[in-house]
């Protein structure tokens, strides 16, 4: 990371059912816990950078090209908060200093586009990069995929057939090994994390005391 930088991020990516969500919450409480941590935090969810978006009730599949306008946006975004802070001068970073988590982002464009060009989001990674983003991928066991399923939303597995359930573990499993795939190919270091024990405070502390954000 730039010496002019006193930023730093990370990315959550992963499956519906792989929890982000409540690592999300658990990287907050630990930065919370923090003393020497930044002051300033931004935390997007899933909705400000996915590419299936709920729009007034109903699913919205944005185009390649309105996606990567939506996470250039975010990115200028960070980078402009940034630059205020640098040009204010050096400080430390509990005053001065941004942290900053996205939900879904580089890997659910990458994944959602497989077969295009990767030049544009390669762009994006590299400005993320820059900015000391570091990529979180987090993964299930193929032993706990109907399990996990079910825990989410009881109610909507009940009465559904064993061939049904049987389709929904496949098509998890199918696009956590797509996130996986392309996280191979991002600019972004990625460390992938298998939530099978919902251990999140621990999680969240192997990645804020072992990620290098340099």
């Amino acid at each position: 990371m730039s010496t002019d930088m006193n930023i730093r991020g990370i990315i959550l990516e992963g499956h519906s059912h792989a929890g982000k969500t409540s690592l999300l919450r658990a990287l907050k409480r630990y930065h919370a816990s923090d003393d020497n941590a930044e002051s300033s935090i931004v935390v997007l969810g899933e909705h400000y950078s996915q590419v299936l978006q709920n729009v007034q009730g109903k699913l919205v599949r944005l185009s390649r090209e309105q996606h990567l306008e939506l996470l250039g946006s975010r990115v200028e975004m960070l980078k402009n908060l940034n630059d205020w802070a640098n040009d204010l001068g050096p400080w430390r970073r509990k005053s001065r200093g941004l942290f900053f988590i996205l939900e879904r982002f580089h890997l659910n464009h990458r994944a959602a586009f497989p077969d295009h060009d990767d030049a544009d989001i390669a762009n994006i990674e590299q400005r993320l990069f820059e900015l000391g983003a570091r990529c979180v991928l987090l993964t299930i066991s193929t032993e706990i995929v109907e399990e996990r399923i079910n825990s989410r939303n009881p109610a909507e597995w009940e009465g559904k057939s064993d061939r049904e359930v049987e389709k929904a573990c496949n098509e998890l499993l199918e696009a956590q090994d797509a996130l996986r795939a392309q996280a191979g190919k991002s600019l972004i270091p990625t460390l992938e994390i298998n939530t099978d024990d919902k251990n999140w405070d621990g999680y969240a502390r192997m990645i804020m005391e072992g990620i290098d954000f340099r």
